[in-house]
């Protein structure tokens, strides 16, 4: 588990049906929640509350992404796309 993941963080779900997907860390609910987006499956509108310890975080962070979100500025399901897009190939 890693305590250290901040909001624009870039992250690997490693349990669940969602997992060898990435996604982004939209915002932290506790030291052990977060809620995740990938702008495809799953949305801002509703993003997906995971646990931790079911995340591999692997140390890079969407900055632009991350700063909007924190300042509460809109953010587009299609910017989230765009920067996970080399993550998610299929």
């Amino acid at each position: 588990m890693d305590s250290s993941i901040q909001i624009g963080a870039v992250v690997l779900s490693v349990m669940g049906r969602d997992s060898g997907r990435f996604y982004v860390v939209v915002s932290k609910v506790s030291d052990n929640y977060v809620y995740i987006a990938d702008g495809e499956t799953r949305l801002l509108a509703k993003p997906k509350l995971k646990k931790l310890k079911h995340l591999r975080y692997n140390g890079e962070n969407l900055e632009s992404i991350g700063l909007k979100l924190v300042e509460g500025k809109q953010v587009f399901d299609a910017e989230i796309r765009s920067a996970l897009r080399a993550h998610n190939t299929k």
